[in-house]
This record gives C-alpha cells, sequence and structure tokens, in this order.
C-alpha cells in the first residue's frame, strides 16, 4: 500500500510503498476513506510522543471501509462503514470496566503507539470495543473529523466541561478542535468567546456561533479581555491549541468556581507549563484534562448530527490527495490554519 512515513523526528515525510497491515486475532484492517489532518500528529512528527517508533506513519483519525476481520471479532464484518476513537481501548482493564475507555490502562492509538492512517489501510486493534458505525448518508469526511477532534471537543464541553444553557464558556484556539467545541456549547445554549489570532478561524467561530471573538495578537492581555466580554469570566474555559500561553489564559479568563479544561496537548510530556494556581486556589476553580472519548458515549453525539443540531461536516474546509500530505503536516507548526484539513488517500 502507499502511506506516509517519516524516518526521522522534524524531517520531511514522504509518500512511498510499503506492506499492507494484517489484522490481530481481535482487531480488523480498515480501507482509508479519509483521515484528518491533526495537530496532534504533527507534534508525533516532532518526537513529542514517546509511543512512537520509526520509521513510522502517522495519521488517528478515520473513516473506512472494514476490509479484513480478526478471527475473535464477533461485531464487525468485511464492507462494514466505520469510524474509529483515537483511543483505542483493551476492554478489559479496570478503567474501561469503570466505562473509562478513553483512559484505558493498555490503550492503543493508530498514529502513536502503531502505524496510523495516512495510508490506504489501517490496523485497528480490539474492533468490538472500538469501533463505531458511520450513519448511511453521513460522508466519510465527516465521519472522520469525528474520531478525535469532535468527539473530544463534545466529550471536553458536555462530560467534563458540564455545560448549561446561558453560561459563558470561552474557547482559546480554534482549530479543529476549537471550532468543534464553540459549536458545541452554542447549541447547548451557552455563550461563546472565542480567542484565536487568526481573523480567518474567528470569521468561522462566529458562523459557527461564538457571540464574541477575541484576536489575541491585538490585544494586552486575552485572559482580561475574555473577563471583561463576559462580566466577570467565563463559567467553563477551554485551552483546545495547547500552548502554555493559551493554557494560562483559559485559567486566566474564569470567573470564581468556574472549570478550566485542558483538550490541546501540550509541547513535551516531560517539560513543565507554568499555571496560575495561586488564582485556582484563591477563586476555587477545577482544573480538567479531557483526552478523547469512548466508542460507547458516540450514540447521543451522533444522534445530535443526524437531527442536524450538530453539524461537523461545515468544519471540512479543506480535502488534499495522499501526496499533499507531508507538506501540510510540516505545514501545522506555523500554520495551524482554519477548519479541518481532510486526507482522501485514494485520490
Amino acid at each position: 500500500m502507499r502511506a506516509v512515513v517519516f524516518e526521522r523526528y522534524g524531517e520531511p515525510a514522504a509518500v512511498r510503498e510499503v506492506a499492507d497491515p494484517e489484522p490481530a486475532e481481535h482487531g480488523v484492517v480498515v480501507r482509508v476513506e479519509a483521515t484528518g489532518l491533526c495537530r496532534s500528529d504533527w507534534h508525533g512528527w516532532q518526537g513529542h510522543d514517546p509511543d512512537i517508533t520509526l520509521p513510522h506513519v502517522p495519521g488517528h483519525e478515520l473513516a473506512g471501509v472494514v476490509e479484513a476481520v480478526g478471527a475473535r471479532v464477533t461485531g464487525w464484518r468485511a464492507g462494514d462503514r466505520v469510524t474509529v476513537p483515537f483511543v483505542c481501548a483493551c476492554g478489559s482493564c479496570p478503567a474501561c470496566a469503570a466505562g473509562d475507555q478513553q483512559v484505558c490502562e493498555r490503550q492503543t492509538q493508530p498514529g502513536f503507539t502503531h502505524w496510523g492512517s495516512f495510508a490506504h489501510y489501517v490496523a485497528l486493534d480490539h474492533a468490538d470495543v472500538n469501533l463505531v458505525a458511520v450513519p448511511h448518508g453521513m460522508s466519510f469526511a465527516t465521519a472522520a473529523s469525528l474520531g478525535c477532534r469532535f468527539a473530544t471537543a463534545y466529550r471536553a464541553v458536555v462530560q467534563q466541561g458540564r455545560v448549561a444553557a446561558g453560561e459563558w464558556v470561552a474557547v482559546h484556539g480554534c482549530g479543529g478542535v476549537g471550532l468543534s467545541a464553540v459549536m458545541i456549547a452554542a447549541a447547548a445554549g451557552a455563550r461563546v468567546v472565542a480567542v484565536d489570532v487568526s481573523p480567518a478561524a474567528l470569521g468561522l467561530a462566529r458562523r459557527f456561533g461564538a457571540a464574541e471573538c477575541v484576536d489575541a495578537s491585538a490585544v494586552r492581555d486575552p485572559a482580561e479581555a475574555v473577563r471583561d466580554l463576559t462580566g466577570g469570566g467565563a463559567h467553563l474555559s477551554l485551552d483546545a491549541l495547547g500552548a502554555p500561553a493559551t493554557c494560562a489564559a483559559s485559567v486566566g479568563g474564569l470567573r470564581r468556581r468556574g472549570r478550566h479544561v485542558q483538550v490541546g496537548l501540550l509541547p513535551s510530556p516531560t517539560g513543565t507549563t507554568p499555571v496560575p494556581m495561586a488564582r485556582a486556589i484563591a477563586l476555587e476553580l477545577e482544573l480538567l484534562g479531557s483526552h478523547g472519548m469512548a466508542a460507547h458515549s458516540y450514540p447521543p453525539m451522533l444522534e445530535l448530527v443526524r437531527a442536524g443540531v450538530l453539524r461537523p461536516d461545515l468544519l471540512v474546509t479543506s480535502t488534499i490527495g495522499l501526496d499533499a500530505a507531508p507538506a501540510a503536516l510540516a505545514a501545522l507548526g506555523t500554520a495551524p490554519g482554519a477548519g479541518v484539513t481532510v486526507v482522501e488517500p485514494w485520490s
């Protein structure tokens, strides 16, 4: 098959022929019809993820058709239209037994723990636990955007963030995750403040329901700007980018007893990120993490998509072929862009 491969961190990836994957006994191989280009893929390419072994094929946000099925898989067969959370759970550890597959103790992640979906085919583990049926009528490009960014934003806003109608929600970083969070929070009846340095991203945020927008490059203190716009601070704030500055601004823009959810991956798992903990103590803030969403939690989100309340299809702003993926991956470091770019490996 053809796949995007990098041999060294931070050096140009290339499209080349590699061996087709084989399914594990508990897994499947999926023919990739669409796969999202995500900032997490850029972090992996930069060497920020300790699970990656070189050479490597990135890509973790995918949808396609089941091509081959392992001997122990009971719920899926060749030809099924599927997507998958970016965290593939084992289904048997204590976290999975509690229903918390998104923090599985033995999780695998395509594009990180093994070769990913910037390829014609990808192997996925523990299919009976992890696969999600793609509804008929939903495009593969839309389905691909659900597996990481949209589902991650949904859980961060609804489940971890506990958004309520009438609350102020600040979203720092309006890439794919951030724009998804804007749409989801607005659909829940919240008033959203979108924060970014890109006029194009802020324009999309307003289109998807943001009541206010803050150009972080044009203000002295984005946290202060959020507090001013919301009359004292956001009830819920998300760092959807993953940078020390956006993390601190998200916490700094909260009102008393507000809730910060860290969604974006921070640059280095071994580094430190300064967080204004004195403010967290004084205002009794909640500081929460959010790490994807388990497959069993997809149905309420999919029903809102089916009903047209949520429109993840509108987030897809660019579609490219596999040959354009290496340059697009590298560009995420300096120009994250607005909306979601989808790679169609067979085009």
